[in-house]
């Protein structure tokens, strides 16, 4: 039966549309497929649009680990698109905790490559052994910068807006429980004894670079770094050490000050040795940075007057060891009184502008090596009036402390 012309072409007409729906339902099913693919993987272009953005690389942090809070932060358009981006630039390994300065809407290759600018990492804190927590005045005019007035500065060189001073630094470490401040269990009552005094926490801060989150407060900035020395301390074995020198944790730090604060480079378990014989015998330590500790204006020579003052450090007029550590002891300095040199010394002392040091087991040695230091000037004071030296028989320094810098 032959089919009429009006049906065939209502056949064509009904293929014709479906092919139609059929292209533009593959267009869609295709146009969807690649927003899929596409998707997570969006880019911004150029370096930024001018508004800072602080980003913390935490440490034992790798460069990739950041990616999801970037985007997350609109500083990069998309986690995938900086992953790319970092696994493409060699150098990515290489990227050094701390915190950086970055930009809202970078292209993913703009923050790979601002992360690794050292131009754009906000300053470490940087301790150096030998420091302490306030400020110290030389003679002569010049002023030493303590770890307080230190981590202010990193604290403020971002924004005022949170910015830590050196005085709130100070009555958090006054006033806080120490132990909420993690100090060391075997440092909480030497701590806590010392009252309101916002030294009492000297000593404890090893030294060395710290990330300082510009945005912390007085309070959690002191627990980090703390936190973080203790670990540090606890690593070295100090209970156990401690225990086999005959000291206590405390002891065995405050000690080390000492050897921060009066031995010369290469020499720092020599020094630690005669710390402990003085100890053992014993015999006061006279060291002049414990008679330094607590003047007002510090220089290496000091007068009869200032050893005659009775204070908590002074130990020309006490018996052992300071009541608490008079500086920031290294890694180093620790390690000496760890493990100390072998010797009979008693004393010793700088001899030249160089570091030169001579150990002595008799007094008379001593005394000899002590006229070389004079003539060599390594002792001329800076104050407007000096004690004589005084006489063989009226003192026996055990050493000498390095020049104040």
């Amino acid at each position: 039966m032959r089919m009429e012309p009006k049906y065939v072409k209502r056949r064509q007409r009904a293929l014709a549309v479906l092919v139609a729906t059929l292209i533009l339902l593959v267009g869609a099913i295709v146009y969807i497929g690649v927003s899929v693919v596409n998707k997570g993987n969006e880019d911004y272009k150029g370096s930024g649009n001018g508004v800072v953005q602080l980003v913390e690389i935490p440490e034992g942090s790798s460069l990739s680990e950041l990616g999801p809070e970037l985007a997350e932060r609109g500083i990069v358009a998309s986690n995938n698109a900086f992953q790319t981006a970092a696994f493409a630039n060699e150098n990515a390994a290489a990227v050094k905790p701390g915190f950086y300065r970055l930009q809202e809407r970078m292209s993913a290759d703009a923050a790979v490559a601002a992360l690794l600018d050292p131009n754009n990492l906000v300053d470490l804190l940087d301790i150096q052994g030998g420091s302490t927590l306030m400020d110290v005045s030389v003679v002569g005019g010049s002023t030493r910068d303590g770890i307080y007035s230190q981590i202010s500065a990193v604290s403020c060189q971002e924004s005022n807006d949170n910015c830590v001073t050196p005085e709130q630094l100070q009555e958090v470490a006054a006033n806080t429980n120490p132990a909420e401040l993690g100090v060391p269990e075997w440092a909480q009552e030497a701590v806590a004894a010392r009252g309101a005094d916002p030294r009492r926490l000297e000593g404890l801060i090893v030294p060395g670079s710290y990330v300082v989150d510009p945005n912390a407060d007085a309070k959690a900035i002191l627990k980090d770094l703390l936190t973080r020395s203790a670990t540090k301390f606890e690593e070295t074995g100090i209970e156990a050490k401690a225990q086999a020198q005959n000291l206590t944790p405390y002891q065995l730090v405050t000690a080390a000050s000492l050897v921060e604060r009066e031995a010369p480079a290469g020499d720092f378990d020599k020094v630690a040795r005669v710390i402990l014989n003085r100890l053992a015998v014993p015999q006061r330590l006279e060291f002049d940075s414990t008679v330094n500790y607590d003047l007002s204006e510090q220089e290496v020579a000091t007068t009869d007057e200032d050893r005659a003052r009775v204070t908590a450090w002074n130990t020309y007029a006490m018996e052992g060891l300071p009541q608490t550590p008079i500086a920031s002891a290294s890694l180093e300095a620790i390690d000496a009184i760890e493990n100390p040199a072998v010797g009979e010394w008693l004393y010793f002392v700088t001899i030249d502008q160089q570091g030169t040091t001579v150990f002595s087991n008799t007094f008379d040695e001593h005394q000899a090596a002590t006229q070389l230091s004079i003539d060599n000037g390594v002792l001329d004071s800076n104050r407007e009036t000096v004690a004589p030296v005084a006489p063989v028989d009226e003192a026996a320094p055990a050493g000498e402390a390095a020049p104040v810098q």
